[in-house]
């Protein structure tokens, strides 16, 4: 009996080693962003067996996306972090605006990717800052840590407005970018006047299992591993990310917003986020919408309802 009992245990713990190998390449590329040109990126209908084979061990490929040219009223400036990399922004500068709303795009996204976003704020009397993350846009960087690192930028982008003698701060994110809004306020105290998060995920390992289902994959124990590796990775515990905590200490008023769709942020998480909020607060449900831009999806309900927060 003891014979096949060790062949067992071998057998398992050789799939086990082999199945963390496979996750640690996945952590990774998940985590990592490639300057254009470095890698070829095939298209899906070009890819040849040994091609999707080496995706499936090693990892997907991400290259970081180029934003597409702006509006000419747009200024470009940039952020530096405490390891010095060069964070690109694009700000504007309308005399007599009503303030300022600073913009942070999704995960592997970048800022011109919400200039309608922008474009409406403009129009409903606001200036506009959109900042490429770390990793990201126009930034320099390598490396995302899905909002750990990342709120930094956040806070360089409050700090440079409020430098700038702006009064009336808002925040806006969309997925990563509202998650990362909420650790800023917990880890460095900025104070806006309001925020709006659309899509935040509650913690890092639910927002894992959101994009391990939307691969079609059953989600444990790899978004469990993918977590703890990806942490790992970077030099934090991951598990411990969790924006539905980090609310706790936003001080002013907050409008949530989710797409009743949403494959990748669910209800649940939606709700103990704004359970924890103990600010005057509104949230408020997308029924045509899934994880996506709101704003371009059901323009006029997001018109009405980021308006009515904003004249509050």
């Amino acid at each position: 009996m003891r014979r096949p009992l060790k062949l067992a245990f071998r057998i398992f713990l050789l799939l086990f080693i082999v199945m963390n190998i496979i996750v640690i390449f996945h952590a990774y590329k998940f985590t990592h962003y490639y300057n254009q040109g470095e890698v070829i990126i095939k298209k899906q209908s070009d890819k040849t067996g040994w091609d999707i084979t080496k995706e499936l061990v090693l990892g997907i490929n991400a290259v970081k996306q180029i934003n597409s040219v702006p509006d000419s009223i747009y200024k470009t400036i940039y952020l530096t972090t405490n390891d010095g990399l060069k964070l690109e922004a694009w700000v504007t500068t309308k005399p007599a605006a009503k303030g300022t709303v600073a913009m942070f795009h999704g995960h592997g996204s970048k800022k011109s990717a919400i200039l309608k976003e922008a474009a409406t704020f403009r129009e409903m009397g606001y200036n506009t800052l959109l900042l490429d993350f770390r990793a990201h846009g126009g930034s320099e960087g390598n490396t995302c840590t899905i909002g750990y690192n990342e709120a930094e930028d956040v806070k360089l982008a409050y700090e440079y407005l409020k430098t700038k003698g702006e009064k009336n701060i808002v925040l806006w994110g969309i997925s990563l970018g509202a998650a990362t809004i909420t650790k800023a306020v917990n880890d460095y105290a900025i104070a806006p006047q309001k925020i709006i998060l659309e899509m935040p995920f509650g913690s890092l390992p639910e927002a894992v299992v959101g994009v391990v289902k939307k691969m079609g994959l059953p989600p444990q124990p790899l978004s469990t591993l993918l977590t703890f590796w990806g942490g790992v990775e970077h030099g934090f515990w991951a598990f411990n990310l969790k924006p539905s905590e980090y609310v706790k200490q936003v001080r002013c008023p907050v409008l949530l917003q989710h797409g009743s769709k949403d494959p990748r942020v669910t209800n649940t998480e939606t709700k103990e986020i704004f359970d924890n909020i103990t600010t005057v607060k509104k949230w408020v449900e997308y029924t045509a919408s899934a994880h996506e831009s709101l704003c371009k999806n059901e323009h006029d309900k997001w018109v009405t309802e980021v308006s009515a927060f904003l004249q509050k």
